[in-house]
């Protein structure tokens, strides 16, 4: 047998509406606080091979922009999964063969039904008929956000025959025809010989060769940074060409806007713009002579404050407006003079 057509699959479907439990015989779940549990519905079947694979089917229903990852991603050799499943005397195909795990996507609107597909194959320690139980498994859920859910299906039971329980008589096989003996290569021998006198020379050769690479050597003088300005500006015109608020992104598109302000203005008057509040940039700013208006990065800071903290999902115009001030206030930083030999950066929407 090399699938679950051997016997009736049992369905088994977990509802959302009952409580998750926080782990399943080992198999830790992992959901957020005040979230759902994916509803899953499970399959194995009930007889089998040994040496046979037998594959588990778990179909998950979710939302259209999250994606089920595929079981290589979480259970590696020397895992926790991994050991129990290894315990249970089963045995996970490696990819490379041609038979790992397979997901199947369907979408209905808002909704989507992947099916996945993982095949297992039953090992018992000793010949003849075993019953083995597959121990829960860990299914994961990539959901928009960045968060992975984590699920455990059930375990499952498979009673396991020989690959010749049902033959009588079974006949050995015959023995596998003869390979041609290979004879001694005198040349390359008397080669491999001369290549192993002449190590000794070739080593010592090396070594002198290193000393000779490792001698000192006057260091090169490092070349002189980058005017912050450049950099924010090369920074804001790589953020723009990825287009992140057209992907749904436009909270991380605000935020990496405002780590980009926030690291200029850093760098420009001397601070660590990164690690402080807008409350502490605005007053670095204020005691620099050549800060400005302040009114424009203030109205800029606490709007992205508003999309950090109280997780307000910008809007596409948002965005873009967000984008055209960062561009205002690092042009409006750059001196009126700038050191001879460095050009301006441009740029901007």
């Amino acid at each position: 047998m090399s699938g679950p057509s051997a016997s009736a699959p049992r369905p088994v479907a977990s509802g959302a509406a009952a409580p998750a439990p926080a782990a399943v015989r080992g198999c830790v779940e992992h959901v957020p606080t005040g979230k759902p549990r994916p509803s899953i519905e499970e399959r194995f079947p009930e007889q089998g091979t040994s040496g046979h694979a037998a594959s588990l089917v778990v179909v998950v229903e979710h939302g259209r922009g999250e994606r089920v990852l595929p079981p290589s991603v979480r259970v590696q050799a020397g895992a926790d999964d991994a050991r129990r499943i290894e315990q249970a005397h089963f045995v996970l195909p490696l990819p490379e063969g041609g038979f790992g795990p397979r997901t199947t996507t369907v979408e209905a609107g808002e909704l989507a039904r992947t099916t996945l597909e993982v095949p297992f194959v039953p090992l018992p320690p000793r010949g003849g008929r075993h019953e083995l139980e597959l121990p829960a498994f860990p299914v994961s859920l990539s959901r928009a956000s960045g968060e992975v859910v984590t699920v455990c299906t059930r375990p499952h039971r498979i009673v396991v025959d020989d690959p010749i329980a049902n033959v009588l008589e079974p006949a050995p096989r015959e023995n596998p025809p003869p390979r041609d003996q290979p004879e001694v290569w005198q040349a390359a021998q008397h080669a491999a010989l001369g290549a192993l006198a002449a190590l000794p020379a070739g080593l010592f050769a090396y070594w002198l060769y290193r000393a000779w690479r490792r001698r000192p050597r006057p260091v090169a003088p490092p070349p002189p940074p980058r005017p912050p300005w450049e950099v924010a500006l090369e920074a804001l015109e790589a953020l723009r060409d990825e287009r992140l608020p057209e992907q749904s992104r436009g909270a991380e598109h605000v935020r990496r806007t405002a780590d980009v302000v926030r690291e200029f203005l850093g760098a420009r008057y001397g601070f660590d713009g990164l690690e402080s509040t807008t409350r502490e940039v605005l007053a670095a700013l204020r005691r620099a002579p050549d800060a400005g208006d302040l009114g424009e990065v203030e109205a800029f800071l606490r709007q992205a404050d508003l999309v950090k903290f109280a997780k307000i999902v910008p809007t596409v115009a948002e965005c873009a407006l967000s984008l055209e001030r960062a561009f205002a206030i690092v042009r409006a930083g750059v001196p009126e003079a700038p050191p001879a030999g460095v050009g301006r950066a441009e740029g901007g929407p």
